[in-house]
């Protein structure tokens, strides 16, 4: 017993130890992950926020003008591949109004990728998934939105009243201040959520192992663009930032992040629900956003 002791006390100090330096390791790895990714997403916002700032009022009056048809779903597509939170706002907004159609919301919705580009492009090895994600949103969200209309008009449904007045000011305050302001406002809310989600997934991958996080991902098989559809519905762009994460790590297919960035409308549909007083409306719109996600995501995954 006076050896079995020592050897006891001695394997949990040990023990104590290694996993001490585990944690600090995935601190420190997580932080030095995330400040590289600084300069990328910093220039990413600066650049998108000038487009924003120069053609955002211009997309949002000519979404205004085309009063549906697939002029509307097109440019509603387009448009919300800003990854901005304003078009998604203003879309619901506009919505509740009655003075855009519910495909072109629903192409908003669908091609809105939040904070998914900034963070693919912060990823200079994932650089080349950025056209192929915004290529597939467009194409999807505009498909999507045009048969949407197509059949509304087809069985001339009815969509609710119209409301006089409508805000399309998205409340996050970035329009008061200049370009250069609102990017670092934006790099620096991201950096937090990046360095969450990189302590997160350092951690599990550290505990767990790579190779059985990735194979418990791969075992899901059909489900796995199901809960990545799941956690895009999040109403919060650290559900964008977790999905984009995993798929630049290689741990979920491209096809389940596509799913869970097409169901991911940003705080879009919690505006709709808000502004829209149509409950049954805003609970079909987000269930074909979820469906429209979740089947686009498996699709691609087949090649």
């Amino acid at each position: 017993m006076s050896y079995i002791l020592p050897s006891i006390l001695n394997i949990s100090a040990a023990h104590y130890h290694s996993s001490e330096s585990n944690i600090i390791n995935v601190l420190l790895e997580a932080l030095i992950d995330s400040v590289k990714m600084l300069p990328f997403l910093f220039l990413a916002f600066l650049f998108m926020e000038f487009i924003e700032h120069k053609a955002g009022d211009k997309l949002i009056r000519f979404l205004k003008k085309t009063e549906g048809g697939a002029g509307g779903a097109f440019v509603g597509a387009a448009a919300g591949c800003v990854p901005q939170c304003g078009f998604s706002v203003a879309a619901a907004n506009l919505y509740s109004g009655r003075i855009i159609t519910m495909g072109t919301l629903i192409a908003v919705f669908i091609s809105t990728s939040d904070e998914a580009l900034p963070v693919l492009i912060a990823h200079p090895e994932s650089i080349g998934a950025v056209w192929k994600l915004i290529a597939a949103k467009i194409i999807i969200a505009a498909v999507a939105g045009i048969i949407i209309d197509i059949v509304i008009k087809a069985l001339k449904l009815e969509v609710g009243e119209d409301i006089e007045e409508i805000c399309t000011e998205s409340g996050c305050g970035c329009g008061k201040h200049g370009i250069w302001y609102s990017s670092l406002k934006h790099t620096l809310s991201i950096f937090v959520f990046i360095l969450i989600v990189n302590v997160i997934l350092g951690a599990v991958m550290s505990f767990a192992g790579e190779e059985t996080v990735s194979r418990f991902l791969n075992g899901m098989g059909i489900l796995q663009p199901v809960l990545s559809g799941i956690a895009g519905m999040i109403p919060n762009c650290a559900a964008s930032v977790l999905i984009t994460e995993l798929y630049a790590d290689g741990v979920i297919t491209f096809g389940s992040a596509l799913a869970g960035l097409c169901t991911g409308a940003g705080v879009g549909l919690a505006v709709l629900f808000r502004a829209n007083r149509n409950i049954k409306e805003n609970l079909i719109i987000t269930g074909i956003i979820f469906a429209v996600g979740v089947l686009s995501g498996m699709i691609v995954n087949l090649f």
